[in-house]
């Protein structure tokens, strides 16, 4: 769906200032599920009003006005709440990390994945039931079910509201970036048939980690996925071509990246990892791609620095999709037949991931495998969803025909 720079600008102030509206309620009246129907109201109000008045100049007084009144009125028969609304003036001067306690009980492990996201979504970033239906290609009807379930899950388990204790923090924050981690990929590279990538959702994933960077400074790992998602993103003009087709990294006109996001989110890095000895995954998989970042062009890509990264990767993450990406730099330091050594050990495991038979056919083709990358190619095309990467696949089987 395009976008305006008016809406753009109209969605951006939804997000930011229902998601402090949402922590400062929810922490007011210590009711989850009532604190974001009052949000949520505000925020469709909004949404529905702002485009024909225009933007108030103060957004978050008038978010707020919306919801003390739509709570007053739906909550006429519950004293305690009502008279709680009643007393609420605003602004409100909410503890810095309210909106910090939102996310992680958005994000409580004792929920599902989907309703991690789609709650996140929904309350620390102020979309609507319909916005996040349309992003994820499913019925607004089965999104509010998950949602819903959500709620009644965090009111009957006894979620806590609140920041996770320092010995439940490493565990709690990693599902946290998990999610928003997620929320990238999926944004990023779409396993929809239906789009090849959501710059929305790419959005989403930056502007939480960019908020929890600035609640948690200290968290290297934290830092690390912003880096990761900011060097991503700074190649965005390049990715697709004017036909809506997906350009590999290797082709793509790398005078079109922004190359001041570029040197920013990698100075970011090195501060990050200058104070912090030993990193984690999201800082490794940061590095890696500033290693493709800073290259001027794909032929002087450090490949023998990419494959000491993916060895402390592997160490970090020793998952199979870990050991495919380091397939790759071990064909560019040691050669294509090294690499399909590396593959015909993962084949059981990710016989059903396409890019793996993407990359099996890439190494056999240099090799000289002509018959083998072509059928390599035809399994990654009956996995694929992505409607881009399927077209690089019949592009590859296309090509191959004619030689």
């Amino acid at each position: 769906m395009t976008t305006t720079p008016a809406a753009d600008e109209l969605a951006r102030v939804v997000r930011d200032h229902a998601g402090r509206l949402a922590a400062s309620l929810v922490s007011l009246l210590g009711d989850f599920s009532t604190a974001e129907d009052l949000v949520q109201d505000a925020v469709e109000t909004a949404l529905r009003r702002w485009p024909v008045e225009g933007i108030p100049d103060r957004p978050d007084a008038w978010l707020f006005t919306v919801a003390r009144r739509r709570g007053l009125d739906v909550l006429r028969r519950q004293q305690n709440y009502r008279s709680k609304l009643a007393e609420l003036q605003w602004p409100l001067q909410p503890a810095p990390d309210d909106r910090l306690r939102l996310i992680f009980t958005c994000c409580h492990p004792a929920l599902a994945r989907e309703a991690q996201i789609a709650l996140t979504l929904r309350v620390v970033c102020g979309l609507t039931t319909g916005q996040i239906a349309a992003a994820f290609l499913t019925s607004e009807t089965t999104l509010a079910q998950r949602i819903t379930r959500a709620k009644r899950k965090i009111a009957q388990a006894g979620i806590p509201y609140r920041i996770p204790r320092d010995d439940e923090l490493p565990d709690r924050l990693d599902e946290v970036l998990t999610v928003i981690y997620l929320l990238f990929n999926e944004g990023y590279l779409s396993s929809s048939s239906d789009r090849a990538h959501s710059r929305d959702l790419v959005d989403d994933a930056e502007w939480l980690t960019a908020l929890l960077a600035g609640l948690l400074p200290a968290e290297p790992e934290v830092t690390g996925l912003l880096v990761l998602i900011r060097l991503h993103r700074a190649r965005t003009a390049a990715r697709f071509n004017d036909a809506g087709q997906l350009v590999l990294l290797q082709d793509q006109d790398r005078s079109t990246w922004d190359h001041a996001a570029i040197t920013a989110a990698t100075a970011l890095l090195t501060r990050t990892a200058r104070r912090h000895r030993a990193p984690g995954p999201y800082q490794v998989q940061a590095a890696i791609a500033a290693c493709h970042s800073e290259a001027p062009s794909w032929d002087d890509t450090d490949w023998e620095q990419i494959l000491v990264l993916y060895d402390m990767l592997l160490h970090l993450q020793p998952t199979p999709v870990t050991r495919l990406h380091r397939a790759v730099a071990v064909r560019y330091v040691h050669s294509a037949e090294a690499a399909l050594t590396e593959l015909g050990a993962l084949h059981q495991e990710l016989d059903n991931y396409p890019l793996y038979h993407a990359t099996n056919a890439e190494l056999l083709r240099a090799v000289g495998d002509s018959e083998g990358a072509t059928k390599a190619d035809r399994r990654a095309l009956e996995l694929t969803t992505n409607p881009a990467q399927a077209e690089v696949l019949k592009e590859r089987l296309a090509g191959a025909e004619l030689t």
